[in-house]
């Protein structure tokens, strides 16, 4: 991204003041309201909008109002506070996500009058021409102009943990990052029908968090509710009789109707709810509605998703296989310093190899999707090549049925080769011999294991589903030690009938390529066969699952619209945490219900 306006000298043409005008005009700007957590008009009105409230703020307009007895209107002392629990709490975890919100407001480098220049997303017009680079977020949809070995990241939007090689032609997606390479694409969809702005919407409706103990105090309010209007004019009539005058049998009816409102245990059951919430504060999880922490402790099915919860969301070195006598090690570190733009791949190697090497190299062939290589010269250590082994030696049966064997445990295969031949051009070099093979794999949270027996010894089914390839997510799966997941299903051939979609999504464990919506549909399913599900996920594809689990467990360092739509957000991302959000959750229920 261009740090300062400066002169392109060659490249696609921009768009001149006067075109970006009339797009303004016309309203083809990025503009979305996107809406980073609830509103404070929501928040207010979720709390301050029950039952309990309207029953007792009626009594009190009544006292105050008519009866003009402010001595008796001291349980409004109830109303107001156990309103006020909720509308503190919730104001705070709103301001916290806000604040998150903001650390992520991005710039784009825009292509206008000949100039590239940085300019707020928000201001990005209908056919745009946008630059990219590594590290950089997609603001908008829109194929792609120019790419010299571009990457994108896609795992928030579809859940596939892979980066995307992008080419001329390739359609680029809002909310997705660049890992590798740069090029320049044209702004198509902007503002609200971009891929990602549209997914987040079907999520905005605010709905409650369902808790059986609130039920169950509004069914008991509910209950007194219509007996209560009865009660009053009983009371009222009663007293009357009795010669006293009508505003002190008021004042009598209301305080017998008062008194069978259950104020004490609305009061404990926010109280119990609010140090919960600050209990959990402290352990760096963000409570967005009070009866969240119920919702988990009576969960039976946690749904995950692979990549960003089970996994780091970033590639790592497994395992180094020498197919000769030569130490791979100083060629592999040499190679990554000799790639301008290395890519997640290389990026995993240089982890496991830092530091430049003491090989310096002559000539290199950056790596292309195309060739699916890269190499180097180095003199006299000779010449080395990296990149799939069904190019560099496609005969080889031996490696062939080496590299088959890691791919079935969900590894991605590299093969090192080396040659005493000098580099060709883009051609690949003569003679070459296989040095050694490199095997890659997603990085395991490192308390995803212990997490998984918490849930497993507590009764609690757990289901992984990703929109990463069924056997990277089965191979994951079992790494981790999920019960049941020698069994995978691929969610393109999930049955379409509701009843046999759902036999499937209960009996098995471990799904892959799975949409959006089929984790929204998962969810659904699960919980029409009765389970209560909790549903983690970091990224938009799996804000519409988040919103309509039960609970929603969103990562902290995930998408903004998954932070929004989530009742628990874990800010610093510590998948362990879970356990302890159980536990307090059940300590809450068994103090309101002992």
């Amino acid at each position: 991204m261009a740090s300062e306006t400066q002169q392109v000298a060659a490249g696609p043409s921009g768009l001149s003041s006067a075109e970006v005008a009339e797009r303004v005009a016309a309203g083809h700007v990025n503009v979305v309201a996107e809406t980073t957590s609830r509103t404070t008009a929501e928040i207010v009105r979720a709390n301050v909008v029950t039952r309990f409230n309207i029953l007792l703020g009626i009594l009190l307009i009544i006292v105050l109002v008519i009866v003009r007895q402010p001595r008796d209107a001291l349980f409004g002392i109830v109303l107001v506070s156990n309103a006020a629990i909720g509308i503190i709490q919730e104001l705070r975890a709103k301001r916290t996500l806000d604040r998150l919100a903001l650390l992520t407001a991005p710039l784009a480098s825009v292509l206008r009058d000949g100039r590239q220049t940085d300019i707020p997303v928000d201001t990005i017009v209908q056919d745009d021409v946008i630059a990219l680079a590594t590290g950089d977020q997609v603001p908008v949809d829109g194929p792609v102009l120019r790419a010299r070995g571009l990457e994108i990241d896609e795992s928030l939007l579809t859940g596939e943990s892979d980066a995307v090689v992008k080419e001329e032609g390739s359609m680029c997606l809002s909310g997705s990052f660049v890992v590798a390479g740069s090029g320049w694409f044209q702004a198509e969809r902007v503002g609200e029908e971009a891929y990602a702005a549209a997914l987040a919407k079907e999520a905005k409706a605010f709905t409650l968090v369902n808790s059986e103990l609130r039920d169950g105090v509004n069914w008991i309010i509910g209950g007194v509710s219509w007996i209560i209007g009865p009660m009053i004019a009983l009371l009222l009539w009663s007293q009357v009789r009795l010669d006293h005058g009508w505003i002190e049998a008021l004042s009598s009816a209301v305080a017998g109707a008062v008194g069978m409102i259950p104020q004490g245990l609305v009061l404990l059951t926010s109280l119990a709810f609010a140090v919960g919430v600050i209990r959990l504060g402290r352990r760096n999880v963000l409570v967005q509605e009070l009866p969240a922490i119920e919702g988990l402790a009576r969960v039976d099915t946690v749904c995950f998703d692979k990549t960003g919860t089970l996994t780091e969301g970033t590639l790592a070195v497994r395992d180094v296989v020498m197919l000769s006598d030569i130490d791979p090690a100083p060629a592999l570190a040499a190679m990554v310093a000799a790639e301008p733009e290395p890519n997640a791949t290389l990026q995993a190697i240089a982890a496991r190899y830092p530091g430049e090497g003491a090989w310096r190299a002559d000539g290199a062939v950056p790596f292309s999707s195309a060739r699916k290589w890269s190499a180097a010269s180095f003199g006299t250590k000779g010449t080395w090549v990296l990149g799939a082994p069904e190019i560099i030696l496609p005969r080889n049966a031996r490696i062939a049925a080496q590299v088959e064997r890691y791919a079935e445990e969900g590894s991605r295969v590299l093969l090192l080769a080396t040659t005493d031949y000098p580099l060709n051009g883009d051609s690949l070099p003569r003679q070459l011999k296989p040095a050694a093979l490199i095997t890659l794999g997603d990085r395991i949270r490192p308390d995803a294991a212990a997490t998984l027996r918490f849930f497993a010894a507590q009764g609690v089914q757990a289901k992984v589903i990703s929109g990463d390839h069924p056997e990277t997510v089965a191979a994951i799966a079992r790494e981790v030690g999920v019960p049941g997941s020698s069994q995978v299903v691929d969610a393109r051939r999930l049955p379409r009938e509701p009843e046999a979609f759902a036999d499937v999504v209960e009996e098995a464990t471990v799904f892959g390529r799975v949409t959006p919506h089929q984790k929204r549909a998962m969810v659904q399913a699960l919980q029409s066969r009765g389970h209560v599900v909790a549903m983690t996920g970091d990224g938009v594809n799996d804000v519409l699952a988040l919103k309509d689990a039960d609970i929603g467990v969103a990562i902290g360092g995930g998408s903004a619209a998954s932070r929004a739509v989530a009742q628990l957000v874990l800010i610093d991302g510590e998948f362990s945490t879970l356990p302890n959000v159980v536990a307090e959750g059940r300590k809450v229920i068994s103090n309101i219900e002992r």
